[in-house]
């Protein structure tokens, strides 16, 4: 199951993207599916069909996205988590091999696109909550345990 948590930066990219397919998108392809229904015999109309398909994608999107919004829950900063990992957190981690990653764990729903996201819900990100700087977290691995070292922890302003 998803955690409804999003950052604030997260839950206006996808407040953007709702106002955009409602404003843009769909009035858009409803434009064309009107003028491609009113050419005649939509059976064989590729313009009809493609654009009917698209709207009801779009509108697909649009519940989905009507409804996250309402679920989940804006976490922001506290300066009470300072210099332990919470929601949020940016998290420079290092394994024992000597590889470093710069994480920012955050909600489900905004770590696509990104390689340097991780999920609340992810092994890593439930491994480093509530760690300080020096601590060490067992991360459990297709492969087996790993161990990571945290080497910083910081929180950026949404």
């Amino acid at each position: 199951m998803k955690t409804n948590l999003i950052t604030a930066a997260g839950y206006t990219q996808l407040k953007q993207e709702f106002d955009h397919l409602w404003k843009t998108e769909r009035p858009e392809t409803t434009k064309k599916v009107a003028w491609a229904a009113s050419l005649g015999d939509r059976s064989e109309n590729a313009d009809y069909k493609y654009n009917k398909q698209l709207l009801r994608q779009i509108d697909r999107r649009l519940r989905f996205l009507r409804k996250r919004l309402e679920d989940v829950q804006v976490i922001s900063h506290s300066a009470q988590q300072n210099g332990r990992v919470f929601f949020g957190a940016w998290v420079e981690v290092e394994s024992l091999d000597g590889d470093k990653k710069t994480l920012r764990i955050v909600g489900p729903d905004e770590i696509y696109h990104r390689n340097d996201y991780i999920s609340i819900d992810s092994p890593m990100a439930r491994a480093l909550l509530k760690k300080e700087v020096d601590d060490e977290a067992m991360v459990k691995t297709p492969s087996g345990m790993k161990v990571w070292l945290i080497n910083k922890i910081w929180y950026e302003k949404d």
